[in-house]
C-alpha cells in the first residue's frame, strides 16, 4: 500500500508560520483577504484539500478575529481534468498535472497553484488511509451501530476500527463474500446499504456518486485488499484555525491535517469528525462549518483515526470592559484579567472581610472561626490580615502561638484524600484503614511534598498493618484497577475505555493501556500470620515474574508510560513508574493537583469534570493552568504553597454576588461559586453553633466529623448529606447538589432541632448568663454566620421577642433559621 495516497504537501516553513498566525508573515496594505494554504500539492487518487479564506490580518491577534470568508468566496479551477473544486472551497484530485484554482471575493482574486500526481487508472486505495476513516466518518463503527456488542443485522464491527483484520474480514470474507461483490462492485451491500438503495437500519449514510462512494466501490473493484503490515500511524492532527475569535452568527470553516510518524502530512478534513463541546454556544456540521450561537469560550472537538484535537472558540460577552479598580496580588491574578478582558467580563467586587474569614476557615479546614477568633480579624485594621489569616490557617507564620489550625487542616485533607484513594474498613479492616489514615493524615500534618506522598503510595510494599501505603493495593485489587486508579488520581487521566479499544476522546489505544498496566504486573499479596492466625494480615511484594498480554494480538506489553518511553527495573516496575508520574517532565501531574485545588477552592476547576484532564476538555483559561502548574512543580509540589497562592489571589476573594455583566458567567471565576458544605464539615458546624457534640461509634468523644477515618458511620444526618461511600476515585461520588431530603432534615429534623433545645447547648448557655438581648443575637449570629447583625435584622429580631410564647423560643426559632438559611449551608 502506498501510505501517501491523498496526501497534501505544503511547505513546512510555511505551514508552521501560516498555522501559528506568526507576525512574522506581512501582508501587502493592498491585500484584500488571505487563502490558506497558498499552494496545494495533491497525491494520489481521490486525494482532496479544504481550502480556507479570510479577510486579511496583519497580525496574530488580528487572524484570531478575522472574518471567515470560505463560504462567500467564489472558486474556479483552470482545468477539471487536473483538479476539482467545490463552492465551498473543497479539492478533489482528478488527474497528474497542474491547475489554478482562482479564489474570487468582491472582484478580488487569489490564485492558489495545484500539482497533482500520483492518479492512476487503477487506484490503491488503502483499508487504513480510505476505507477505515469513511467507516467512522459516516459513524459506521460507532459503539451504537455494528460496534455495538453484537453488531448490527449480523455485521459486526470493532470499536472505531481499532481492529483492521477482523473489520476487513466481515467486509470482505463473511456471509461469502455478499457485502462486497468484485465483479459487481455496485451490488456490493456495503454500497447498496448506507445508500438505501436496499433497506438499511441506520438510514441514508452515503450518498451514490459522492466522493466515499467512490473511493469505497474502487477498494472493491482493485480487490477490496486487506489491511497493510506497514501501515504509518497517525501521530497529531492540526486544526487551523486553532483559535478563534469571533461574535454571534458568525461562521468559520476548519481545516484539518493528519501528521503521521514518517513525517508526512495529509488534508483530513473530508474525513474527520467534528463535535461541538457546548451546543448551546456552537454547531458544527460535518463539514467542519461551525456557526457561533451564543457568547462565551468553548471548543470543537475534532477526531480522525485515533487521534484528537480541539480548535476553541471565543466570543466576548461585551467589546471591551474596564477593570479600573482591578489590582493584582499574584500572578493568577494576572491572568485572570487577561482572560476578564479576552472575554470582555467585568469581575465582582471584593467580598467583605466576614465573609472571606468564614470562607476561609471552611476551605482550608473545613470548620468554622469562633466568635471569638470572628471579632478579632473583623475588628483588626492590619492591612495585608487576609494575608496572614491564610498563613495561619495553613500553619506556614512559624509561630507556634498562631500556627493553631495545623491538625485541622491535616484532619480535614486527610478527608478529602481518603474519599480518593477509598480507604475504608469494608476492604482493609479495620487495621489497614487506620495504618492508611494515620499515614496520610502524618503526610497532611508534616506537609509532605505531594509528588513524594504519591511515590511512597504507588511503590508500596510490606505488611498493610504496618505500612499504610500498602493499602493501596488492597483497595485496588488487581493490575486493571491499580492502572485506572492511578492515572485517574494523579494525571487526571480516565484510561477505562482504552481497555477495550482506542479511546473515543484520547489518543490512547489499548496498546497505551497495557502497556502501562505491565508497570502493576507483578504486585501481588500474600497472607501473614505475624498477628495471628486470625489477623488476617496481608502482605504486598513484588513478583520476579508476571506480565501483561495484548487482549486482541497476544503481544506481551513492556512496561511504557503514557508518554511512550519504555521502563523496567528488574527489582521493581514500578519505581521508574513513580519517577516519571511525578516528574516535572510528566505535567499531567502538576496539572491534575492545581485542577484540583482551583475546584475545591474556588467552586470549579479550570477544568470540569476536575479529574478529566482530556486533551478535548481544555482548561477556561490554559496560561493559568500552565504556569500555575509550573509554579507548584518549581516549588517542590507543596500543597501549601499551591494553597496560599490561591488564597490570597485577589480572584479568590471576589464576592460571590452576581453582577448584570458577569451573571451568566460560570466557568471564567468572574465571582465566587457558592458551594454547599460537605456532609462532615456541615455536622461539625451544627455541633459548634449549638454547642452540642455529635458522639460517633467507637470514637471517643469530642472527635470532628471531618476526623472520621472510615468511609461509613451509622449516622443519619451524615447519610443524608451524602457522605461518600469511598466505592470510587471519581470526584463524583461526593455529590454537590442540594436535595429535597436535605432540605426537609434541616427544616423539620430531630437531629437540628435536638441540639438546639439541648439544655447543655449554646441557646441555653446565653440564657443563663443573663445576656440581654442584643448580646444574644449578636452571639448566635457570630457563631452561625461569622458577622455582627445589621441594624434591620436587630429590629426584626426585636419584633420576634414580641410574638414569640417566651424568650427561650424565641433564641431556639432563631437559631433554627440561621441554621436553616443559605449563608449557613452553603459556604459564599
Amino acid at each position: 500500500m502506498n501510505h501517501r495516497l491523498g496526501f497534501v504537501s505544503v511547505p513546512a516553513t510555511l505551514l508552521t508560520l501560516l498555522l501559528l498566525g506568526s507576525s512574522a508573515v506581512t501582508l501587502r496594505a493592498d491585500d484584500a483577504f488571505r487563502v490558506l494554504p497558498p499552494e496545494v500539492e495533491l497525491v494520489g487518487n481521490f486525494a482532496r484539500a479544504q481550502l480556507l479564506t479570510a479577510a486579511p490580518a496583519a497580525s496574530s491577534e488580528a487572524r484570531q478575529r478575522a472574518e471567515d470568508l470560505t463560504h462567500a468566496a467564489v472558486y474556479a479551477s483552470s482545468d477539471e481534468k487536473v483538479v476539482t473544486v467545490s463552492d465551498t472551497g473543497r479539492l478533489l484530485a482528478v488527474g497528474d498535472g497542474k491547475a489554478v484554482i482562482k479564489v474570487t471575493v468582491n472582484k478580488n482574486t487569489r490564485d492558489v497553484p495545484v500539482t497533482v500526481t500520483g492518479v492512476k487508472e487503477r487506484p490503491e486505495i488503502g483499508f487504513a488511509s480510505h476505507v477505515r476513516p469513511i467507516l467512522n466518518k459516516q459513524g459506521c463503527a460507532g459503539a451504537a451501530c455494528h460496534a455495538s456488542q453484537f453488531g448490527k443485522g449480523g455485521f459486526k464491527l470493532s470499536v472505531f476500527g481499532y481492529d483492521m483484520r477482523a473489520d476487513h474480514t466481515a467486509m470482505a470474507r463473511d456471509e461469502v463474500q455478499r457485502r462486497v461483490d468484485l465483479f459487481r462492485p455496485d451490488e456490493s451491500l456495503v454500497l447498496k446499504k448506507p445508500t438505501m438503495q436496499t433497506p438499511h437500519g441506520g438510514g441514508l449514510r452515503l450518498r451514490k456518486g459522492s466522493v466515499d462512494y467512490q473511493v469505497l466501490r474502487a477498494w472493491i473493484e482493485t480487490g477490496a485488499a486487506a489491511p497493510a503490515k506497514d501501515t504509518v500511524e497517525v501521530e497529531r492532527l492540526e486544526v487551523t484555525p486553532a483559535h478563534r475569535v469571533a461574535v454571534v452568527d458568525a461562521q468559520q470553516q476548519l481545516r484539518v491535517e493528519a501528521i503521521y510518524s514518517d513525517g508526512s502530512r495529509r488534508d483530513v478534513t473530508a474525513w474527520a469528525r467534528f463535535d461541538s463541546m457546548d451546543d448551546g454556544l456552537l454547531a458544527v456540521d460535518v463539514d467542519g462549518l461551525v456557526r457561533v450561537t451564543g457568547k462565551g469560550q468553548a471548543p470543537i472537538m475534532v477526531r480522525y483515526e485515533g487521534q484528537a484535537e480541539i480548535a476553541t472558540f471565543v466570543v466576548p460577552y461585551a467589546d471591551s470592559i474596564q477593570l479600573a479598580d482591578w489590582e493584582n496580588n499574584n500572578f493568577i491574578d494576572e491572568l485572570a484579567a487577561a482572560k476578564f478582558r479576552e472575554l470582555g467580563i467585568e469581575p465582582s467586587p471584593l467580598c467583605d472581610d466576614a465573609t472571606f474569614l468564614r470562607r476561609a476557615f471552611l476551605d482550608a479546614t473545613g470548620s468554622l472561626p469562633t466568635a471569638e477568633e470572628t471579632l478579632a480579624f473583623l475588628e483588626s485594621t492590619e492591612p495585608d490580615k487576609r494575608a496572614r489569616l491564610v498563613d495561619q490557617l495553613l500553619g506556614l507564620t512559624g509561630d507556634p502561638k498562631l500556627d493553631l489550625y495545623n491538625d485541622r487542616y491535616a484532619a480535614y485533607w486527610t478527608l478529602k484524600w481518603s474519599d480518593l484513594i477509598r480507604n475504608n474498613s469494608n476492604d482493609l479492616g479495620e487495621q489497614g484503614m487506620w495504618a492508611l489514615h494515620n499515614w496520610i493524615k502524618e503526610a497532611f500534618r508534616t506537609n509532605m511534598p505531594f509528588d513524594k506522598f504519591v511515590r511512597e503510595l504507588v511503590t508500596a510494599k510490606g505488611s498493610i498493618y504496618m505500612n499504610g501505603p500498602a493499602n493501596y493495593f488492597r483497595v485496588n485489587k488487581d493490575t486493571t484497577a491499580l492502572t485506572e486508579s492511578t492515572a485517574q488520581l494523579f494525571m487526571g487521566v480516565r484510561l477505562e475505555c482504552a481497555k477495550c479499544h482506542h479511546h473515543p476522546f484520547e489518543r490512547y489505544s489499548q496498546a497505551d493501556y497495557y502497556s502501562f498496566a505491565s508497570f502493576f504486573s507483578r504486585v501481588g499479596t500474600k497472607n501473614s500470620e505475624e498477628f495471628g492466625l486470625f489477623g488476617r494480615e496481608q502482605v504486598v511484594v513484588v513478583r520476579s515474574s508476571g506480565d501483561v498480554r495484548h487482549p486482541r494480538t497476544g503481544e506481551l506489553m513492556k512496561p511504557t508510560t503514557l508518554d511512550g518511553d519504555t521502563h523496567d527495573d528488574p527489582l521493581d516496575r514500578r519505581i521508574p513508574m513513580a519517577q516519571w508520574l511525578t516528574s516535572k517532565e510528566n505535567t499531567f501531574f502538576a496539572r491534575s493537583v492545581v485542577n484540583r485545588y482551583m475546584g475545591y477552592l474556588l467552586g470549579h476547576g479550570l477544568v470540569e469534570p476536575i479529574d478529566d484532564l482530556r486533551l478535548t476538555n481544555p482548561p477556561t483559561n490554559v496560561a493559568l493552568m500552565e504556569t500555575l502548574a509550573q509554579d507548584f512543580a518549581d516549588n517542590d509540589y507543596d500543597l501549601k504553597h499551591l494553597m496560599r497562592t490561591i488564597m490570597t489571589s485577589r480572584l479568590y476573594q471576589l464576592s460571590s454576588e452576581l453582577t448584570p455583566d458577569n451573571a451568566s458567567d460560570r466557568r471564567f471565576y468572574s465571582h465566587y461559586q457558592v458551594k454547599r458544605l460537605p456532609a462532615e464539615p456541615l455536622l461539625d458546624a451544627v455541633d459548634q453553633v449549638t454547642g452540642v457534640q455529635t458522639k460517633f461509634k467507637n470514637l471517643p468523644p469530642g472527635t470532628r466529623a471531618i476526623e472520621l477515618p472510615d468511609a461509613e458511620y451509622p449516622n443519619y444526618f451524615l447519610a443524608t448529606f451524602a457522605k461518600p461511600r469511598r466505592a470510587s476515585v471519581c470526584e463524583c461520588e461526593r455529590t454537590p447538589d442540594e436535595n429535597l431530603a436535605q432540605a426537609l432534615h434541616t427544616l423539620n429534623g430531630d437531629i437540628l432541632a435536638g441540639k438546639i433545645a439541648d439544655k447543655s447547648g449554646r441557646v441555653a448557655k446565653l440564657m443563663a448568663a443573663e445576656k440581654s438581648h442584643e448580646e444574644i443575637v449578636e452571639a448566635l449570629y457570630l457563631a452561625t454566620l461569622c458577622r455582627r447583625p445589621s441594624e434591620a435584622e436587630f429590629e426584626a429580631s426585636r419584633e420576634f421577642l414580641k410574638d414569640s410564647p417566651s424568650p427561650l423560643q424565641c433564641y431556639e426559632d432563631l437559631l433554627w433559621a440561621l441554621c436553616n438559611s443559605k449563608h449557613f449551608l452553603f459556604n459564599h
